[in-house]
């Protein structure tokens, strides 16, 4: 993929994973300030990972968010993909793999023993990665949000 370049997000890539994050899933309606004090947040976070997918014109057409954190059943630290997103028209280019790559190589630079993620459409791309099925994945919506 030589005209792609995965990197960190940076605060001037709000509008274009904005744009991004609207189409992730159909179940959930994100609100923009919102998103704005997430991203904010996100970017600036010492164990947070927002990557985003640029192709060469400048445009952002995928995005990662992972973070890293300890705990017990893995004797360390473990690293989590919260959200994957790769833009229709550029699906099944390498783009998503080139983005889990980019993840994976963080997570082992932060002792990570492993990656974890959820997933309910694209389990098989994921075992195409060498990902296993590993557990159910609950959720519980708050009165809160």
């Amino acid at each position: 993929m030589p005209n792609l370049t995965i990197r960190l997000a940076a605060a001037a890539d709000a509008d274009d994973v904005w744009s991004l994050v609207q189409d992730f899933a159909p179940t959930f309606r994100p609100e923009r300030e919102a998103f704005d004090r997430t991203f904010q947040s996100l970017v600036e976070a010492s164990q947070v990972l927002v990557l985003v997918a640029e192709q060469s014109d400048g445009s952002v057409v995928g995005y990662l968010i992972g973070h890293c954190r300890a705990t017990f059943l893995a004797s360390g630290r473990v690293a989590w993909v919260e959200e994957v997103m790769v833009h229709e028209r550029e699906r099944r280019n390498g783009l998503g793999r080139a983005l889990m790559l980019e993840v994976e190589s963080w997570a082992e630079s932060q002792g990570a023993a492993y990656v974890s993620l959820a997933s309910r459409r694209a389990g098989d791309f994921y075992r195409g990665l060498a990902y296993e099925d590993a557990a159910t994945f609950f959720k519980k919506a708050l009165n809160s949000q």
